[in-house]
């Protein structure tokens, strides 16, 4: 199912490399890190699923606002969402609709689920944003919270605690 998924975001965004490459790093962080930090299936089912669709909205909010910040993402994405995932015949998507429609709140972060949602889009951002590195120690300490998450953001940006 979540190959299914895949296929329908990457078809879904067509043309848009930039997005598509986007999603596709936050799937294989995120994924990563559940799978090291021993989630279980259920929860990496939602892990993924949500990691593909985060960002499911900002097309929408491009064409209806002509931005698509995060805000605005969260508000309108989960709807987008819940079309193509009934249409994939998932059941139960009401976590994964959460998860798209908090992906850029910081607080109260509930689940392991989410949080490692978050890190791995940090962790795709700050590259793709070319965050500096003051911001990224920053985001780390106020935001980072798994032992994997936290692993790799020191690693691949080269960072120290």
């Amino acid at each position: 199912m979540i190959n299914q998924l895949h296929l329908a975001m990457i078809e879904l965004y067509k043309g848009d490399a930039k997005r598509i490459q986007h999603f596709c790093k936050v799937h294989s962080y995120a994924k990563l890190i559940a799978e090291t930090e021993n989630v279980d299936e259920k929860c990496l089912f939602t892990i993924e699923a949500a990691a593909l669709t985060h960002d499911i909205g900002i097309h929408f909010c491009e064409e209806k606002y002509g931005n698509c910040n995060g805000k605005l993402q969260e508000k309108e994405g989960p709807a987008v969402a819940r079309e193509i995932l009934e249409s994939l015949d998932y059941k139960n998507v009401n976590r994964i609709l959460f998860l798209i429609g908090h992906h850029h709140t910081y607080t109260n972060v509930t689940g392991m689920d989410y949080q490692i949602l978050i890190e791995a889009d940090f962790l795709v951002n700050f590259e793709e944003e070319n965050t500096d590195t003051e911001a990224i120690k920053k985001v780390y300490k106020n935001i980072f919270k798994t032992k994997t998450g936290k692993e790799f953001c020191r690693n691949i940006f080269d960072i120290s605690p």
